[in-house]
């Protein structure tokens, strides 16, 4: 619980621009958390930094690389407990204790098993002062889909869809080109770049052809010297391994795995990791494939389907959010609807929390989060 009475407003000041700082390694420190780190001596910044990619030093690290002065004294302002266990680069709890600082303020704990308070035990142990947490919930909304996959086994989980004013997504031939407009389309590449994982099914691959691609200019606010946006793993939801050799997706960098029903097959796809996971009724197991992202260290998973998918998908419970772009358009009656839920009764309906609306030049973006699910999800 949070208890900030003997903080400063400088204490404040500090650690939301160390949440700032973490948003710049968002779309690039996948698997790993966006952390921020801000060094301070006499209320004066001496040491910034963030974690910009995966494998490499953490935000703790930058930070005290960047150094102007001396550490001895100083006050370390850091968005998620460091780390105190041996991953692919040092504990940065070890680091911190070598610098000589004799503060730490925290903006949560990490809900890695791994981790889990004992960075912090470790600075106590030291004689660092620790408090914290401070602005707690910023600090957890930058880490939804991590904090998720380590109390639940499962990846945060949102839902993009593009509709008409009436709720359409189709014509009812399948014709969907283009509802939204192009800057809407723009803005759908940065949603996929925050995402390890796209999922999509067959039925999409064979009416729209997508490439399910990151495609986005260079943005100032990620790590300056990162040149090409990573490509998430895209799966395909196939039960009955449709999947043409000449689909777009295959001919991009992305890697790919598909999941299909038939527990005996010989792909001659190439470049691209196919998996049995069925349920009792012959389909993908939706649950089951979520806890394998999960093994993957996936955090955050876009669904960018059909209406059939993205509803069964709700109907289990699985999604966290849906991120609605309407356009100002009417497809009238016949075309298709947003989601397949085969709903007879209001008490059936699924409540959602608006969270953001906001105008993509001619079209409106809303993200939603779900209030309450007819289904609810145990931890595996």
């Amino acid at each position: 619980m949070e208890n900030t009475k003997h903080l400063s407003g400088y204490d404040f000041q500090m650690m939301t621009k160390a949440l700032k700082l973490a948003l710049k390694g968002k779309n690039t420190c996948m698997p790993n958390p966006s952390v921020g780190c801000i060094l301070t001596k006499d209320e004066k910044i001496i040491g910034e930094g963030w974690h910009q990619i995966a494998g490499e030093d953490h935000a703790e690290i930058n930070a005290l690389k960047s150094l102007i002065t001396p550490s001895d004294g100083a006050t370390a302002y850091i968005t998620l407990e460091p780390c105190s266990h041996m991953g692919k680069t040092g504990p940065c709890v070890d680091a911190l204790i070598k610098s000589g600082i004799s503060r730490v303020v925290y903006g949560m704990t990490d809900p890695n098993p791994a981790v889990d308070g004992q960075g912090l035990l470790k600075l106590k142990q030291a004689g660092i002062l620790v408090e914290g947490p401070l602005l707690e919930t910023d600090a957890q909304k930058l880490n939804l889909g991590y904090i998720k996959r380590h109390q639940l086994g499962l990846p945060r989980i949102t839902i993009k869809l593009a509709m008409s004013l009436d709720g359409r997504t189709a014509m009812g031939d399948g014709t969907s080109r283009w509802i939204t407009g192009q800057p809407a389309r723009e803005d759908v590449q940065k949603l996929r770049a925050m995402n390890c994982a796209i999922i999509t099914g067959i039925g999409t691959i064979l009416y729209d052809d997508p490439s399910l691609t990151v495609r986005y200019k260079k943005d100032a606010s990620i790590s300056n010297h990162i040149q090409e946006p990573k490509q998430p793993l895209l799966v395909v939801v196939d039960s009955k391994l449709k999947l043409p050799n000449d689909a777009k997706i295959l001919s991009g960098s992305a890697p790919i795995l598909v999941a299909t029903a038939i527990e005996k097959y010989n792909s001659d796809l190439r470049n691209i990791d196919t998996i049995c996971i069925a349920n009792s009724a012959g389909k993908v197991d939706l649950l089951g494939l979520m806890k394998l992202l999960a093994e993957k260290e996936c955090n955050n998973v876009l669904i960018e389907s059909g209406p059939i998918l993205a509803g069964a998908f709700m109907q289990q419970g699985l999604v966290d959010e849906l991120v609605i772009y309407m356009a100002p358009k009417l497809l009238g009656n016949i075309a298709r609807p947003l989601l397949s839920l085969p709903f007879t009764s209001l008490d059936q309906s699924i409540e959602l929390d608006i969270k953001d609306i906001r105008q993509v030049v001619n079209d409106i973006r809303l993200t939603t989060q779900i209030k309450n699910l007819n289904t609810k999800v145990e931890k595996p």
